[in-house]
């Protein structure tokens, strides 16, 4: 059984090789890619914090007769997709005031969750001996080289699109081929992914349609 306190560390261990991945990969200046670190780096610290208030209002009769025993409660999948909800709108905010432009911030994050990902299962594999994640892995990993080599052969958005049905719909399938499946220790339902395909694909295409207007 592995204690939440190595799960978190696993998590921030993949989440810096992500981050230093993009750094040494990105063909952006550095200025650019201190801006859109910076900014991802912004929205992780609002996802967490959207997983606790998530995490309060799944348990909210348990918060108003004791507030601090909250604390132990662990965040579940559902504080997880609550937490993306949140994010989702957040960044969507930011983008109509154009204080972030969608399509390199996407990009820039589609970069550092695969690598991410791909280090915390690879991680779980070796050290925890957790096979069942196996197939997980090598979708990720399909996933990245078809980054490494279509990045500079295709437009940003079209490549953000891809990668984004891609890892949909690869997950859907294992979603419904495995009893279930886990993102960074969550499970995700086949419904919650198809949502966020949807939202995602209806945000970039929305961007580009204003770009070409």
């Amino acid at each position: 059984m592995v204690s939440a306190q190595t799960s978190i560390a696993i998590i921030i261990l993949s989440l810096s090789v992500g981050f230093l991945s993009f750094y040494l990969m990105s063909d952006l200046s550095k200025k650019k890619k201190k801006i859109y670190m910076e900014e991802l780096a912004s929205q992780l610290i609002n996802f967490v914090i959207f997983m606790w208030i998530g995490k309060v209002l799944l348990n909210f009769p348990v918060f108003i007769k004791e507030p601090l025993t909250i604390l132990a409660y662990p965040s579940n999948s559902y504080a997880f997709y609550l937490a993306v909800f949140f994010s989702a709108i957040t960044i969507t905010i930011k983008s109509k005031r154009q204080k972030i432009d969608i399509i390199p911030f996407f990009n820039a994050f589609t970069h550092v969750f695969l690598v991410a990902s791909f280090v915390y299962e690879f991680t779980q594999i070796v050290w925890n001996n957790n096979t069942y994640s196996i197939r997980y892995l090598g979708l990720l990993a399909v996933l990245i080289i078809v980054i490494v080599v279509m990045r500079d052969r295709i437009a940003t958005y079209v490549l953000n699109i891809i990668m984004l049905v891609g890892w949909t719909l690869g997950t859907l399938g294992l979603a419904f081929m495995m009893p279930f499946t886990m993102v960074f220790g969550y499970t995700m339902a086949p419904w919650f992914l198809g949502l966020i395909l949807i939202a995602c694909l209806r945000l970039l295409i929305c961007k580009k349609r204003k770009k070409v207007s």
